[in-house]
């Protein structure tokens, strides 16, 4: 086994690192030099496979734009998973970190050009990979592991008649690692001393197979320590003053990132039978687990109250000094790909057939908390049960370059799809979402904290769709390519999409080309959207007691009764839609340089996500559990997914690179810019303010890397 490239950090961030053993870019030795590195840096000639059906298209000459990460821009980042790596390279790329987030907090949400969290479409391999089972998360990158990629291929431009559902803001293409050589790395950070320690540790091996093919294996695991950035609650401190024989703990609750633990593994394989047909299968596997704290009950609320139903039982008794829930995750997920694909007369027709199938499983759980309507017969742990995503793709694509006595060939593809997803729920411990002889007397029901999915609300909810596209790259002249692609799509729950994207690139000198795009997009809903019911559990701050909130189907006994208030109209939902508009320049010299520029503007229409709750009244809860609804009596609120209000997004990427010869070696200067202008039209000024001041409206990083033989140096702000 060979340590690859050994790199001194001098990343100006909150979190330090020392990495023994650098993951390279792909390579048969396992060694780099600083040739190698000069290469990694000069991606305008790397020849790409995102946005474009061509075999031989590089990121100048795409027709729109692509940012292509080498493995070891990736594994420069020293991040403790690939969604943190992406958001230090890319500007227009943001991840949120959200303490005490139910299980937001252990998917987190990233979006690209200040988009939706699940308006970005991920490939794994040119193949599309499935999406997290926590409702609206999208893809959940952080289950692939780092050091099993090649590189990174990300198209800032919506691409929906390309690839279909999803793309609105972009396409993120992981392409892995297929070359022979094996190298390993350990890594350890912490954000302050004490703080957030993070152990990784990882390592590759491939074999040739033959002359024919090769097959890579990549295993990951890492360990994360909670953050902390909590101070003592005022009221805990009014606990411990009016009770000073009790030891109160300081602080009550936890406010910061959750700890987390995953292995991951990764398998490539490719393998040539003839010259016709080639074989390959790739896939991942990841298996998690985090804890997080939830917000500290005191022991003076609600749910410490006594009643005469549980003589002689006392909450206080068992917690004290209150208690913080600790909410925790089992994570696994699985995607497993493969097909044939081959090229006949002399590579004038290619062909790909294949089959995908992702898996994820979330299974929520919890401990040191209580169902208080239960009294002394309730645990103080449970598990909350399950939710579950898979999905299942067959495609089949065929390029045809034809010679109509242009420049060069124009391409024509054409390819046909089904997709099948299904989303299933399964219940909890009875424990998490019983109502107990002491909800008569008003104490909470189910697990304190987050209520256990119940059997009303477990099941199994599909859908399936059909899909065909075409996808046309002309040269019209020695300097100016057309693009045109449509894409049909039919889904079995609420009909058909058309959608269509027209591209241009005009070389106006060798070094210089103008490009622009025009496209419409959709994202669709899905069967957890449409189906599936959830609730929650928060704490108001004036009161300090703790609250139940409901999230339902748009169509069902909940909606009914909402929807007899007079103001108010629950629909059945469908796709959004969005419009996208990007127009850029690529520059490029001999000396090395490189750089773009490209302004864009995304006007997306019926927005998927949450009516808003709808505070309800005595009369609603009693219908409520008339209606059988299990605790709908305790409710606070309710809401449901609706298509809700438009928005547009309006920005400017800027990207620069330089490389040239220093000190025996290769020094590489590069930076990007992003600035994104968010707009709502939503009726609420709430909502408005949130939307538009969510995310920064200016990001941007700068790298300077010297390489000399195996030894590199970088910096990065």
């Amino acid at each position: 086994m060979e340590l690859t490239r050994k790199s001194v950090s001098l990343l100006l961030a909150s979190a330090s690192s020392l990495v023994f053993a650098h993951h390279a870019s792909a390579q048969v030795s396992g060694s780099v030099d600083a040739s190698q590195a000069s290469e990694d840096a000069l991606v305008a000639d790397e020849i790409i496979v995102t946005g474009t059906r061509q075999s031989a298209r590089t990121v100048f000459d795409s027709l729109a734009p692509v940012d292509v990460l080498s493995s070891g821009a990736v594994d420069s980042t020293m991040s403790e998973d690939l969604q943190d790596s992406l958001a230090q390279l890319i500007p227009s790329y943001k991840v949120e970190r959200n303490p005490m987030a139910d299980g937001n907090v252990f998917v987190r949400s990233a979006t690209l050009r200040g988009l939706g969290r699940n308006q970005t479409l991920v490939l794994v391999n040119g193949k599309r990979r499935h999406r997290s089972a926590l409702l609206g998360a999208g893809t959940d990158l952080a289950t692939i592991p780092s050091y099993a990629i090649k590189r990174v291929e990300v198209l800032r431009d919506g691409a929906s008649a390309q690839y279909g559902s999803d793309a609105i803001a972009g396409v993120i293409n992981i392409i892995l690692d297929d070359q022979p050589g094996t190298s390993a790395y350990a890594q350890f950070s912490e954000y302050y001393e004490g703080d957030g320690s993070n152990y990784q540790l990882g390592a590759q091996t491939g074999w040739a197979l033959g002359d024919a093919g090769s097959l890579v294996l990549t295993g990951e695991w890492y360990d994360a320590d909670m953050t902390s950035r909590s101070r003592q609650r005022p009221d805990a401190i009014a606990l411990q003053e009016a009770n000073p024989d009790l030891d109160v703990p300081n602080p009550v609750q936890n406010w910061g990132q959750p700890t987390r633990e995953a292995f991951r593994l990764a398998f490539n394989t490719e393998y040539t039978f003839n010259r016709f047909v080639e074989g390959y299968a790739f896939g991942t596997y990841n298996q998690g687990q985090g804890v997080s704290d939830f917000n500290w009950r005191n022991p003076n609320s609600g749910v410490f109250n006594t009643t005469p139903i549980f003589p002689g039982w006392d909450l206080a008794s068992l917690y004290p000094t209150g208690f913080s829930p600790q909410f925790g995750q089992h994570d696994t997920d699985s995607a497993y790909a493969g097909g044939f694909r081959g090229e006949l007369m002399d590579g004038l027709f290619s062909w790909d057939i294949s089959a995908a199938n992702g898996r994820n499983v979330i299974s929520y759980f919890m401990y040191n908390s209580i169902n208080a309507s239960l009294g002394p017969d309730s645990p103080t742990e449970f598990e909350m049960g399950d939710l579950i995503q898979n999905e299942s793709n067959i495609n089949a694509d065929i390029v045809y370059l034809a010679d109509f006595g242009l420049t060069e060939d124009v391409s024509f593809a054409f390819g046909v799809e089904r997709r099948e997803e299904i989303y299933e729920i399964s219940a909890g411990d009875p424990a998490s979402y019983a109502i107990g002889p002491g909800a008569a007397d008003g104490l909470p029901t189910g697990s304190n904290g987050f209520r256990g999915f119940e059997p009303r609300q477990a099941g199994e909810f599909s859908q399936e769709s059909y899909a065909a596209y075409v996808d046309i790259e002309a040269p019209l002249t020695q300097a100016w390519t057309v693009g045109l692609a449509g894409r049909y799509e039919d889904y079995s729950e609420f009909g058909d999409t058309l959608n269509g994207k027209l591209s241009t690139r005009y070389e106006i000198t060798p070094e210089l080309a103008l490009r622009a795009t025009a496209s419409t997009g959709f994202r669709a809903p899905t069967p957890g959207q449409l189906f599936s019911e959830s609730t929650s559990q928060g704490l108001d701050t004036q009161t300090l007691e703790v609250f139940t909130n409901g999230r339902f189907s748009p169509q069902g006994p909940v909606a009914e009764i909402i929807a007899q208030r007079p103001d108010v109209e629950l629909k059945p939902l469908t796709p959004e839609e969005s419009t996208n508009y990007t127009l850029g320049l690529a520059y490029r010299n001999a000396a090395g340089f490189t750089s773009s520029i490209d302004v864009y503007q995304v006007e997306i229409e019926d927005r998927l996500g949450s009516s808003g709750g709808f505070v309800l009244t005595d009369a609603e809860r009693q219908a409520l559990a008339a209606a059988g609804v299990p605790g709908g009596g305790t409710f606070s609120s309710v809401s449901f997914f609706q298509n809700t209000d438009g928005a547009r997004v309006q920005g400017v990427d800027i990207v620069a690179s330089y490389v040239m010869d220093f000190a025996r070696g290769d020094l590489t200067l590069s930076g990007a810019y992003n600035y994104n202008k968010r707009e709502s039209d939503s009726s609420s000024a709430d909502e408005d303010r949130r939307y538009e001041r969510g995310l920064p409206q200016h990001t941007a990083n700068a790298t300077a890397t010297y390489a000399q033989g195996p030894f590199e140096v970088f910096g990065r702000v």
